[in-house]
């Protein structure tokens, strides 16, 4: 990925060299023809086309924020009703992610969503334990979990 990335901006400046002009224009325009060629020709190299990543990456934190709003509008609504109405609890997510990155990750993104904390991960790495200000139901809450955050990194991180 990096040596596509490397070799297209190596091919934008061959392209100023060839044009005889070492503007911010003439790059650009020579980064974009690079590209081309090289997603024209991605089939040939060993990895995926690199903005393919890159466009995944930015659909993960695209989703993040949403879940990030939604949350949020969440949580100030308990907040400002006039009988708080919550069920915390702590229920245990099951996760299919393998290296310590992906587990990284989602845990994170867990704690920095409001009203939902990681407490845990498992020592073999399987399980992670969760606190959540409102549980009605903890399967539907760990299913959300994994059909967005858990499915946009593995879309990330594997090929």
């Amino acid at each position: 990925m990096a040596l596509q990335f490397v070799l297209n901006v190596l091919l934008a400046f061959v392209w100023m060299f060839l044009n005889d002009s070492w503007t911010m224009p003439h790059f650009i325009a020579g980064f974009l023809f690079s590209l081309l060629l090289i997603a024209i020709f991605s089939r040939f190299w060993p990895h995926d086309f690199y903005l393919k990543r890159f466009w995944l990456v930015l659909k993960l934190l695209a989703l993040f924020v949403r879940e990030l709003f939604l949350s949020s509008f969440a949580v100030i609504g308990q907040i400002l009703r006039p009988k708080l109405a919550v069920r915390p609890g702590i229920f245990a997510l099951e996760t299919e992610l393998r290296t310590g990155w992906e587990i990284t990750v989602l845990s994170c993104l867990i704690c920095l969503t409001p009203g939902t904390l990681t407490l845990e991960v498992s020592k073999d790495d399987k399980m992670l334990y969760i606190h959540a200000m409102d549980i009605a139901d903890a399967k539907k809450l760990s299913d959300q979990i994994k059909g967005t955050f858990e499915k946009a990194i593995m879309e990330v991180t594997r090929p």
